[in-house]
């Protein structure tokens, strides 16, 4: 059985002092490090995923509803989108990027970042880089080439790439794990919501 874990959008803009930010974003960036380093054993691949907007369209709005249209976040290319400085990132295999040019909940719609240009740790095992001739790899791409069978999933938010995510998972037939002490969501009751939704649906809530 093989086992990733998938840390979604721990990202400066989605923390404390960001444009969209998440109470106790920076928290579970620093919980998500402190996990890694006392399970990272248990883990055959870390991967990572980003906001990373470029022109997506209604996404954005200056008056957003906090529920289709948000305020500019995770702009490519600037400190918003950068990862959390408390999140360790040594570990991360590959980093997943998402909303280019339109909005994308799950970690499931990104695509391979080039190794060149994330902070991650050494790369196990090559392959699909974003910029080349070659088709974007995928989150699940990568997943299967790897072999991975089990997910596990940490990072923010609840009620919206943690919840979108952890359901195409699913759906592409993985097991599935949230860990619900790693996870922050935009609003409180849309969050609890979110977690009994994906118990029902057959997502494994861990703490």
């Amino acid at each position: 059985m093989t086992r990733a874990l998938i840390i979604v959008d721990v990202q400066n803009d989605f923390c404390e002092g960001g444009s969209l930010a998440v109470q106790g974003g920076a928290q579970v960036a620093a919980d998500i490090s402190d996990h890694i380093d006392g399970q990272a054993g248990t883990y055959d691949y870390i991967v990572a995923t980003q906001d990373w907007h470029i022109d997506p369209g209604a996404h954005f709005s200056e008056e957003p509803d906090f529920t289709d249209s948000w305020p500019v976040h995770c702009v490519a290319d600037t400190r918003g989108s950068e990862f959390h400085r408390d999140l360790d990132t040594e570990s991360i295999d590959a980093v997943f990027r998402k909303g280019q040019f339109e909005a994308a909940y799950s970690g499931f719609e990104g695509v391979k970042a080039p190794d060149d240009e994330v902070p991650t740790g050494e790369q196990k095992l090559g392959g699909g880089a974003a910029d080349s001739d070659e088709d974007p790899l995928t989150l699940d791409d990568w997943l299967q080439d790897h072999e991975v069978d089990d997910v596990v999933i940490a990072g923010l938010t609840t009620d919206y790439c943690v919840r979108a995510t952890a359901l195409d998972a699913l759906q592409a037939g993985y097991g599935v794990t949230v860990m619900v002490d790693l996870v922050r969501g935009v609003h409180d009751d849309k969050s609890e919501a979110a977690l009994e939704e994906l118990e029902a649906a057959g997502v494994e809530l861990a703490g």
